[in-house]
Protein backbone atom coordinates (compact mmCIF):
# COMPACT_ATOMS: atom_id res chain seq x y z
CA UNK A 1 0.00 0.00 0.00
CA UNK A 2 1.31 3.14 -0.92
CA UNK A 3 0.91 5.97 1.59
CA UNK A 4 1.84 9.79 0.83
CA UNK A 5 2.59 12.51 3.27
CA UNK A 6 2.78 15.90 2.83
CA UNK A 7 5.37 18.26 4.52
CA UNK A 8 3.88 21.05 6.81
CA UNK A 9 5.25 24.20 5.50
CA UNK A 10 5.30 27.27 7.75
CA UNK A 11 3.87 30.42 7.16
CA UNK A 12 4.06 32.13 3.84
CA UNK A 13 4.40 35.49 2.74
CA UNK A 14 3.45 36.91 -0.22
CA UNK A 15 6.25 37.00 -3.21
CA UNK A 16 8.13 34.27 -1.16
CA UNK A 17 8.21 30.97 -2.64
CA UNK A 18 6.22 28.03 -1.43
CA UNK A 19 8.18 24.59 -0.82
CA UNK A 20 6.84 21.14 -0.18
CA UNK A 21 7.89 17.98 0.03
CA UNK A 22 5.73 14.50 -0.49
CA UNK A 23 7.28 11.59 1.09
CA UNK A 24 6.55 8.22 -0.52
CA UNK A 25 6.33 4.83 1.59
CA UNK A 26 5.19 1.55 0.88
CA UNK A 27 6.48 2.10 -3.15
CA UNK A 28 9.12 3.71 -5.03
CA UNK A 29 8.57 6.63 -6.92
CA UNK A 30 10.84 5.42 -10.38
CA UNK A 31 7.85 2.63 -10.35
CA UNK A 32 7.03 1.92 -13.86
CA UNK A 33 3.75 3.50 -14.92
CA UNK A 34 3.56 5.90 -11.64
CA UNK A 35 2.50 9.77 -12.57
CA UNK A 36 3.17 11.90 -9.17
CA UNK A 37 0.99 14.96 -8.90
CA UNK A 38 0.38 17.99 -6.76
CA UNK A 39 -3.18 19.51 -6.96
CA UNK A 40 -4.21 22.11 -4.64
CA UNK A 41 -7.73 23.32 -3.37
CA UNK A 42 -8.60 26.54 -2.46
CA UNK A 43 -11.16 27.69 -0.29
CA UNK A 44 -14.68 27.21 -1.29
CA UNK A 45 -13.31 26.02 -4.76
CA UNK A 46 -12.81 22.94 -6.44
CA UNK A 47 -9.21 20.85 -7.52
CA UNK A 48 -6.89 21.96 -9.27
CA UNK A 49 -3.87 20.20 -11.10
CA UNK A 50 -0.79 21.80 -10.49
CA UNK A 51 1.46 19.57 -12.79
CA UNK A 52 3.01 16.21 -12.20
CA UNK A 53 6.49 13.88 -12.29
CA UNK A 54 6.32 10.45 -14.12
CA UNK A 55 8.45 7.52 -13.10
CA UNK A 56 10.98 8.37 -15.42
CA UNK A 57 11.45 11.71 -14.28
CA UNK A 58 9.27 13.43 -17.06
CA UNK A 59 7.86 16.82 -15.28
CA UNK A 60 4.28 18.20 -16.86
CA UNK A 61 3.04 21.50 -15.43
CA UNK A 62 -0.19 23.29 -16.02
CA UNK A 63 0.27 25.95 -18.61
CA UNK A 64 -1.27 28.63 -16.24
CA UNK A 65 1.62 27.79 -13.35
CA UNK A 66 4.01 27.11 -15.26
CA UNK A 67 6.30 30.55 -15.25
CA UNK A 68 6.52 30.03 -11.52
CA UNK A 69 5.99 26.22 -10.70
CA UNK A 70 8.45 23.91 -10.51
CA UNK A 71 8.55 20.18 -9.65
CA UNK A 72 10.95 17.90 -8.96
CA UNK A 73 12.05 14.49 -7.34
CA UNK A 74 14.84 12.87 -4.68
CA UNK A 75 15.34 8.92 -5.82
CA UNK A 76 17.66 8.56 -2.86
CA UNK A 77 14.66 9.93 -0.48
CA UNK A 78 11.75 8.83 -2.72
CA UNK A 79 10.39 12.20 -2.29
CA UNK A 80 8.74 14.38 -4.46
CA UNK A 81 8.79 18.28 -4.25
CA UNK A 82 6.58 21.39 -5.41
CA UNK A 83 8.21 24.89 -5.86
CA UNK A 84 5.71 27.90 -6.02
CA UNK A 85 7.69 31.17 -6.07
CA UNK A 86 5.97 34.29 -5.97
CA UNK A 87 3.03 32.92 -3.90
CA UNK A 88 0.09 35.68 -3.53
CA UNK A 89 -2.80 34.95 -0.94
CA UNK A 90 -4.79 33.27 -4.01
CA UNK A 91 -2.27 29.99 -3.56
CA UNK A 92 -3.71 29.76 -0.25
CA UNK A 93 -5.20 26.15 -0.65
CA UNK A 94 -5.04 22.82 0.62
CA UNK A 95 -2.10 20.84 -1.32
CA UNK A 96 -2.25 17.20 -1.72
CA UNK A 97 0.19 14.81 -3.15
CA UNK A 98 -1.32 12.35 -5.34
CA UNK A 99 -0.01 9.21 -7.61
CA UNK A 100 -1.88 7.17 -10.34
CA UNK A 101 -0.90 4.24 -11.98
CA UNK A 102 -3.37 3.28 -14.85
CA UNK A 103 -6.02 2.37 -12.03
CA UNK A 104 -4.71 2.68 -8.70
CA UNK A 105 -4.77 6.19 -7.14
CA UNK A 106 -3.51 7.58 -4.23
CA UNK A 107 -3.78 10.66 -1.94
CA UNK A 108 -1.97 12.06 0.80
CA UNK A 109 -3.69 13.99 3.34
CA UNK A 110 -3.11 17.21 2.51
CA UNK A 111 -1.39 20.16 3.97
CA UNK A 112 -2.65 23.59 4.52
CA UNK A 113 -0.96 26.41 3.37
CA UNK A 114 -1.70 29.69 4.03
CA UNK A 115 -0.14 32.86 1.94
CA UNK A 116 -0.75 35.80 4.64
CA UNK A 117 1.70 38.86 5.90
Amino acid sequence: QVQLQESDPDLVKPSQTLSLTCTVSGGSITTRSYYWSWIRQPPGKGLEWMGAIGYDGNTYVSPSLKSHTSISRDTSKNQISLQLSSVTPEDTAVYYCHARAVITIYWGQGTQVTVSS
